[in-house]
């Protein structure tokens, strides 16, 4: 399909810098597979869910990814030094990440780079260039690995921001707080799984008294989320790849609870791509731990996942694809224009949209 379908005009004062708060008071439109959209908010949720239905989370810990340091030439002195920053979005092995690096042109393979903190404590982080792919991503062997590389990511990295807040403001010590959902605890995600952002202990716990299930499966969300279509038919965009974890346990309870005609309510795009890549070979959500590059566009036949509850997507982006897939392109415009005239707040600290699946 052409990416120009997925466009729209969306005003800059729609983005939110900031998140509701407290969680549960952003705003919820509800879009049911036909007839009007309901304007309420989070917090009105179980309102909408039926006892039984089993909501999906995303239980991936967002890492500080983000890193500063300097590119040594390989084969040189040492002493032209360049300035760089890196960003995590996957790892590969326990003393390996892929990564976006900036200025990506001039990396070159065995190249030297050294991070700091810019701090006195400074655990001397380094990596050697192994590969380098398109568009300024790199493979990086670090010196140290496992639990050590992990404890000097720590001190060294700061919280990746999506760039459409980044550019706007600094981090600070609130988005420690606001950009983790309440139920992380799987380190490895660069980006939030931003719908998970609007639960509350308090949210959830109406949610169990409403008789609505809780499962947890972990897709370690990577920078490319944020990576902008630069072709013009969707056949030629190319998804990069994410971890992801379905155990045994939780797949066989969702598939049971498929199997009694009780619905599968996504929490995020990415709950959704993770059960869908489980659910793609053989019809079943199965058990997957595996990395994941699924793309989904309309036409796309969903196996595992009935609604989806999901924040609003920039235009011309994979997640604006995706929901356009499950609730249709038609509906999805008519959905977004009306949240966009109704003054509801886009991207990741944005209001939410709770979708049913287009028969």
């Amino acid at each position: 399909m052409q990416v120009d379908l997925f466009d729209f005009e969306l005003p800059e004062e729609r983005i939110a810098l900031r998140p509701a708060l407290p969680r549960e008071s952003a705003r919820l439109l509800y879009v049911p597979a036909s007839g009007p959209f309901a304007d309420c908010r989070v917090g009105d949720l179980p309102d909408f869910l039926r006892e039984g239905d089993v909501l999906v989370f995303n239980d991936t810990k967002v890492i500080p990814a983000q890193l500063t340091g300097e590119r040594i030439r390989a084969g040189s002195d040492g002493s032209s030094r360049v300035a760089v920053d890196a960003t995590l979005h996957m790892r590969i092995a326990l003393d390996r990440w892929k990564a976006f690096m900036r200025p990506g042109k001039r990396i070159k393979v065995g190249d030297l780079v050294v991070f700091s903190s810019g701090t006195a404590i400074d655990p001397g982080l380094e990596a050697v260039v192994l590969e380098k792919g398109e568009g300024g991503e790199v493979d990086l062997r670090f010196t140290l690995a496992g639990p050590e590389l992990d404890a000097a990511i720590s001190v060294v990295g700061h919280l990746p921001l999506p760039p459409y807040i980044a550019s706007k403001r600094a981090v600070d010590d609130d988005d420690l707080r606001d950009y983790q959902t309440v139920f992380a605890r799987e380190e490895g995600a660069v980006a939030a799984p931003t719908a998970g952002l609007h639960f509350t202990p308090e949210l959830l716990a109406k949610l169990e008294y409403r008789g609505v299930m809780q499962e947890f499966v972990t897709l370690h969300v990577g920078a490319g989320t944020f990576l902008p279509v630069k072709a013009d038919d969707t056949t030629e965009h190319r998804m990069h790849s994410e971890i992801g974890v379905v155990t045994k346990d939780v797949a066989e309870r969702l598939q049971i609870a498929r199997d009694e005609g009780r619905r599968i309510v996504a929490v995020g795009t990415t709950s959704l791509r993770l059960l869908e890549s489980a659910a793609r070979a053989t019809g079943r959500i199965e058990p997957f731990s595996d990395a994941t590059d699924i793309f989904i566009t309309p036409g796309f036949q969903f196996r595992a996942v009935d609604a989806l509850m999901t924040n609003f997507h920039l235009p011309r982006s994979t997640l604006f694809m995706l929901v356009s897939a499950f609730s249709g392109l038609d509906r999805m415009r008519a959905a977004y224009d009306h949240a966009i005239a109704g003054g509801y707040r886009f991207y990741s600290y944005g209001d939410a949209c709770l979708l049913e699946r287009s028969a």
